[in-house]
């Protein structure tokens, strides 16, 4: 018999949440502040800025399973776990205080710089993210306790994101130039190490299960993972709006000093999207409760598809009307932040309970490896439309762009999107993970 599911105490629920600091930073301030740093500061042409964003987190995608896998067989007084948030931690923060902080050198040295820092960086944040997002599944058995366990976590996130994305590009434009990129690039990496040490401290007395690590080499756990339905199908769902939001937070910037010709306008932007998510995630966790984590995360779906959908008319719509399109893509953005991440441990923990193995490591290494592919294809697919609309890149920023451009920085923004957001929805509408299914594997476990 499997013991009945306790809930956590609420210091292991912030402690654990606490950790969504360093994810937040890192997973907001690039996408939404490299690609305008290469194109308008470094002059980098827009194509080949967007390869610069894309290909370190192309190295996660095939380093992550890795880190899992890894991590699954860590064996420490600690835990499987802590010892990599502490390890991975540390190094995503020195990365990042240097990523922004090139010398003045030829063209091709500074592109140079952010390639390879960036690389180190996003290895270093895969040691820490994986194990990170692989330890719910551990901490508790209770399918409505991981959903309280994501509120907690996706509300860190949120304020994050608030925080980092809104304070990111004030205190570049405070500064001004070159040096304001690396002040920025400082205060964010001081962030990142307290969400590290504070999830690491946070989580020692965290109530952590033991399971056998999954038999056979990673391609054989890559394989059983591969052919688990519901989690291919949540992944696919999620990656694809990883996509779209990382195309969005791609193109703040850029909307707001080109389109709306009005700088300051892209923390007011910033702010619509994610503020929703501080004040909602507790309200969309209790509409999971009430009709199921995928009726929620579809409800949500669409609300983000026609909130980017309706900033498409960004050239012509009034100021207030752009911000509130936003502010209804960031309503459902909370929802698609939280669902995902409380159905990822169900999937993981239903494969457990009925195999007495755990592949939890390897789960979430596929899902961080997904997750940051699409948030970093949307830097590169708004790059790339970017490209096709004649976007002209510069040294100093304000450089007049033609029509063509302004066009392809709203399609980018808002019409790509939301187009696949509701594609997404094809994926998701197959998912069949209920409260029912975690019950039953939990009675027919070992």
């Amino acid at each position: 018999m499997t013991p009945p599911p306790t809930a956590l105490p609420r210091s292991v629920r912030a402690g654990y949440g606490s950790g969504s600091v360093a994810t937040g930073a890192f997973g907001t301030v690039p996408g939404l502040m490299l690609l305008p740093y290469l194109t308008d500061t470094l002059g980098v042409a827009a194509l080949l800025a967007g390869a610069i964003v894309l290909l370190p987190k192309a190295w996660d995608v095939v380093l992550n399973p890795y880190a899992g896998r890894l991590s699954d067989r860590t064996v420490d007084p600690r835990g499987p776990r802590r010892p990599w948030l502490l390890r991975g931690g540390i190094g995503l923060a020195l990365g990042f205080a240097l990523l922004f902080a090139a010398p003045t050198m030829p063209l091709a040295a500074e592109a140079a710089w952010v390639l390879l820092v960036f690389l180190a960086t996003a290895t270093a944040y895969a040691f820490f993210q994986v194990p990170y997002v692989a330890m719910p599944a551990e901490l508790t058995d209770s399918y409505d306790e991981r959903t309280r366990l994501m509120t907690w976590r996706v509300a860190i996130l949120a304020l994050t994101i608030l925080v980092a994305g809104g304070t990111a590009p004030a205190v570049r434009d405070a500064v001004g130039g070159r040096d304001g990129y690396r002040v920025m690039g400082l205060l964010m990496a001081g962030l990142m190490l307290v969400g590290v040490l504070s999830a690491y401290a946070g989580t020692r007395r965290a109530p952590v299960r033991t399971v056998t690590a999954g038999a056979g080499g990673l391609r054989d756990q890559l394989r059983i993972v591969g052919g688990a339905r519901d989690f291919r199908l949540l992944l696919t769902t999620f990656v694809v709006q990883a996509l779209a939001t990382g195309a969005m937070l791609a193109g703040v910037d850029y909307l707001a000093s080109d389109v709306l010709d009005r700088k300051a306008a892209s923390t007011v932007l910033f702010l619509c999207f994610v503020g929703p998510a501080l004040l909602l995630t507790p309200a969309w966790a209790r509409v999971g409760e009430r009709v199921g984590k995928r009726v929620g995360y579809s409800w949500s779906s669409v609300l983000l598809a026609l909130g980017a959908l309706g900033t498409a008319t960004a050239q012509v719509a009034p100021l207030p009307v752009v911000f509130a399109f936003t502010a209804l893509a960031g309503v459902g953005y909370a929802g698609c932040q939280m669902f995902p991440m409380a159905m990822l441990p169900d999937a993981a923990a239903v494969d457990a309970r009925r195999t007495g193995s755990s592949r939890v490591g390897v789960y979430t290494g596929v899902w961080t490896a997904g997750e940051t592919l699409g948030l970093a294809l949307g830097p590169g697919l708004f790059a790339l439309v970017l490209a096709v609309g004649g976007y002209r890149s510069s040294t100093t920023g304000g450089t007049a762009q033609p029509d063509s451009a302004l066009t392809a920085i709203t399609l980018g923004f808002g019409l790509v999107p939301a187009a696949l957001v509701v594609a997404s929805l094809w994926w998701l509408r197959h998912y069949s993970i209920t409260a029912d299914t975690v019950a039953t594997s939990e009675r027919v476990g070992p």
